[in-house]
């Protein structure tokens, strides 16, 4: 079995990729007030502070940042996985492999993890959280996604309502916002 090595800083900030076993799924997007409750079920136990999320319709990205050195953040995704897997009906395929261990297939077994190193790390990474539904071609401006943090920031005065435009290029998106 392989052994994943994660780092465990407290007062860090890190940004997180779940992914959905099948990705061409909207169980994220169809399900949205579940995965709230298990994000907020699961930060009432282990107190976390969400910088950014933004929830497509197979996967999300979320920013989070931890000020207690106990707090593991696999802890707290498989936590939040298992809740919202708990509240969705089983019809999901279930890979031999899966049915050994008694594994549900509605999330990837393993998720991305980033240590944010610097503030300037930091910025890149909401960014990259906030534009991702125009990078994957759900809606031409970031303010048009409903699923999103953005909307919190841009009442706070954080972003403006418009922003998105000039980082589509940063992304790898054309000037049509990923389009063509």
């Amino acid at each position: 079995m392989t052994n994943y090595r994660r780092i465990y800083n407290p007062n860090s900030a890190y940004f997180l990729t779940v992914n959905l076993a099948n990705r061409k799924s909207k169980l994220l997007t169809e399900n949205i007030d579940l995965l709230r409750e298990a994000f907020y079920k699961v930060k009432a136990q282990y107190p976390f502070n969400i910088d950014a999320i933004t929830v497509l319709p197979e996967h999300f990205h979320c920013l989070l940042t931890f000020s207690d050195i106990n707090q593991n953040y696999s802890t707290i995704i498989r936590l939040i996985k298992s809740y919202f897997s708990r509240g969705i009906s089983s019809n999901e395929i279930i890979t031999p492999s899966r049915a050994n261990k008694k594994e549900r297939g509605i999330w990837q077994r393993r998720f991305w993890a980033h240590l944010i190193a610097h503030e300037k790390d930091y910025r890149k990474h909401i960014d990259y959280c906030y534009f991702n539904p125009v990078k994957h071609g759900h809606v031409k401006r970031v303010i048009d996604w409903p699923y999103s943090s953005f909307h919190r920031d841009v009442r706070k005065g954080l972003f403006p309502a418009d922003w998105g435009g000039a980082v589509a290029h940063e992304f790898g998106c054309d000037k049509n916002y990923g389009e063509g």
